[in-house]
């Protein structure tokens, strides 16, 4: 016989047992996460996500350079921050380091230009200093305001200009981001390679070349420098990015409107000046005189002519003859195709108030057509003014319908989510157990798609008592009054913005929820309203959450179907608080008997005997002649019978008897046949007491008495 070895020659095999320990360490966890899994529905699969590729493993002069930077993150960590202050006066002001200027200012390897306002800034100064060639080139050229005294200052503002141009040309455009098969590329090489074959980069590329070296041999002349004007695809590109971000964007495209307008009629005065020099100043009565501002003159010259005012001297030669017909003929439809992109903007400004108006009018006029009550039409108006006035629309739903469902689900998320959180049938965390945790999240998100926004006036109805309650309804803003009391008129509750009320309604059982209380708006209240029959089609998809809904709406029933508290019940004393409290006899139960007390009790203990030393009747054949009259003549003896008891005892019986019949003994009572009653001397009836579900949802059950005369051999 082997003998067990003893705990001391026992060894241990650290590897495996560390094995074992992590094992059973990933066993538990395992077991925690399902444990959470099947209390918390709604978290997610307990399986990881699938990991990245690796990646290729980098050279190794980028690893060097890599380790290189991470030192220098370390080391910049490491080091203190030090206290920079400057010294004014005689204060001393804390300042940041130039560090955080520095690193505040970096542009990013890549620009968003939808979403970048400090690209659309940098654009503004581009379009400043294209303006300012646009404007001034021609101006500068044509009129003799530039002179070798002031040459100096021209030539730095056009210096300025230029260097902006460059950095467009060299920093900021090989940045902005471009959509390629519907992907964002954001590589900084890709977008450079992207802007260097555009056409946009050749124009750039042209208005920066220094055509201003030409002034070494034909001078300062501004005309060397009209290659600036082909940036213009900026110009464009700044108006369409400011009016993307701006509220009221048709502000700007008046005044841009306007812009153009005016630098034609630049462009003109400049012409014409410059008409006047080619036949000479004050040489005839057409050309400009030499009087007076020069520029002011023929801008004023050049309104009358490029807008047909009319009222202008004559021209005299064939050149003035023919630069006036040019005039006109542009001035025409110049003129026309401003005034006609002025009236769309102008329309298109005012064309929500447009709609307003017409729906406005074609519903008065649809009441005045029927002679509706000035009253009722007096509210149709305020409850139009009101609304397009809160909302600025009256259907929001339309606004939406254009857009995707996902944009549609991000605006409802934003501007709805928060008040349906607050809705206890749907709100997270309101329970405990299998219910802590609300409902499916994508169910609220298709929810809040079907809420329908509904303005109620001063005075409107909600909703009325007794009415059957179909809808949820949600106040975002205005105040709702709960009348009730006798005469429907005290105010028992005010509920504001974010109460809800209406929830229960969605998901009764049986149906027939009935309201119990009138709702009346206080002012102008704006209702977010969900019916039923929405919901159950979102349900529909969803039945782990109708479950949990159900579950919900038991209890918020039970919850608020809890009657007020009565009076205190007055405790028994003595050795009568030893024994519990008696029972009382259920009501309906004394109604059936008819009698109260210890004498309903013992009759009907009493019919009981009766029944039973009774002798059964023999069995009839059905099928013998004479079997048929036998039982109509026993139904008309008990009709007669129960015709002749008395008065008093009727009217303590609910139920009347049931009269019998050959294929169906138990049949319904007639409603011709009075009621029987129990008598108190020894009879020959039977007593049958059932119970009966109703054939009305929750009301329970129905206690049915039944009398039936009993025949011996």
């Amino acid at each position: 016989s082997t003998q067990k070895p003893t705990p001391s020659d026992f060894q241990r095999n650290e590897y495996a047992e560390a094995q074992l320990q992590e094992m059973i360490k990933k066993l538990r966890e395992r077991a925690t996460v399902y444990k959470e899994k099947l209390n918390d529905p709604v978290l997610s699969s307990p399986e990881g996500s699938p990991t990245a590729s690796p990646k290729k493993p980098p050279p190794p002069k980028e690893e060097k350079k890599e380790e290189k930077k991470e030192e220098k993150k370390e080391e910049a960590e490491a080091k203190p921050e030090e206290d920079h202050y400057c010294d004014m006066l005689c204060c001393k002001f804390k300042k940041p380091p130039l560090k955080k200027y520095m690193e505040n200012l970096k542009l990013p390897d890549t620009i968003d230009s939808y979403t970048d306002r400090r690209y659309v800034a940098w654009l503004m100064l581009v379009t400043i200093a294209y303006n300012w060639n646009c404007w001034f080139i021609p101006l500068r050229y044509v009129f003799p305001y530039q002179t070798p005294s002031n040459t100096i200052y021209w030539f730095t503002i056009d210096v300025l200009c230029d260097i902006c141009y460059l950095c467009d040309l060299l920093i900021f455009q090989p940045r902005v981001r471009f959509i390629k098969g519907g992907d964002i590329i954001t590589d900084k090489v890709e977008t450079k390679k992207f802007y260097h074959s555009s056409v946009k980069f050749q124009l750039d590329l042209i208005s920066v070349l220094p055509s201003d070296i030409l002034y070494f041999f034909f001078g300062f002349n501004p005309a060397l420098r009209v290659n600036r004007m082909l940036k213009h695809n900026t110009f464009f590109e700044f108006n369409d990015r400011l009016e993307a971000i701006m509220e009221k964007a048709y502000i700007y495209r008046v005044i841009r409107t306007t812009g153009y307008l005016l630098f034609i009629l630049h462009l003109n005065a400049c012409l014409y000046y410059w008409a006047s020099d080619y036949e000479g100043i004050g040489s005839t009565r057409w050309v400009y005189d030499g009087e007076g501002n020069m520029y002011l003159r023929c801008y004023y010259w050049a309104v009358r002519s490029l807008i047909t005012i009319g009222g202008l001297a004559e021209p005299q030669t064939l050149f003035e003859i023919v630069f006036q017909l040019l005039n006109y003929f542009m001035g025409v439809f110049v003129f026309s195709s401003l005034i006609g992109q002025m009236r769309d903007v102008i329309g298109a400004a005012t064309a929500g108030q447009n709609y307003f108006r017409s729906c406005v009018d074609n519903t008065v006029s649809y009441m005045n057509t029927y002679s509706i009550p000035r009253l009722v039409q007096n509210r149709v108006r305020t409850w139009y003014e009101y609304t397009w006035d809160s909302q600025g629309m009256l259907d929001e739903s339309e606004l939406l319908e254009q857009m995707p469902t996902k944009m549609q689900l991000a605006i409802a998320i934003d501007v709805n989510f928060s008040i349906v959180n607050k809705v206890d049938l749907f709100k997270a965390s309101s329970f405990t157990g299998e219910c802590r945790n609300g409902c499916d999240t994508q169910m609220i998100y298709d929810m809040l798609l079907r809420l329908k926004s509904i303005v109620y006036l001063p005075g409107d109805f909600v909703c009325k008592k007794g009415e059957i309650g179909r809808e949820m309804y949600i106040i975002k803003q205005g105040e709702v009054q709960v009348l009730g009391g006798p005469d429907g008129t005290k105010v028992l509750v005010t509920l504001r913005a974010g109460a809800v009320f209406g929830e229960i309604s969605l998901l009764a059982a049986g149906g027939g929820n009935r309201r119990t209380a009138n709702v009346v708006a206080h002012g102008f209240a704006n209702l977010f309203i969900l019916d039923k029959k929405t919901l159950n089609e979102i349900l529909r998809h969803y039945p782990d959450s109708e479950k949990l809904l159900m579950k919900k709406a038991k209890v918020l029933l039970k919850q608020k179907g809890k009657p007020p508290p009565g009076p205190p019940v007055q405790q028994p004393r003595g050795l009568a608080s030893l024994f519990g409290q008696k029972q009382e006899t259920p009501k309906l139960f004394k109604a059936m008997l008819g009698v109260k007390g210890k004498d309903g009790l013992a009759k009907l203990l009493q019919l009981k005997r009766q029944q039973e030393a009774e002798v059964m009747p023999q069995k009839i054949d059905w099928n013998l002649p004479g079997a048929e009259r036998y039982w109509e003549g026993l139904g008309k003896q008990t009709n007669a019978e129960t015709e002749t008891k008395p008065k008093e005892e009727e009217k303590m019986s609910e139920k009347p008897a049931a009269s019998s019949a050959p294929p169906a003994p138990k049949k319904e009572p007639k409603a011709d046949v009075k009621p029987a009653v129990m008598q108190r001397k020894t009879s020959k009836e039977s007593l049958i007491i059932s119970m009966s579900p109703s054939p009305r949802a929750g009301e329970g059950e129905i206690l049915k008495v039944e009398i039936k005369e009993t025949q011996k051999k």
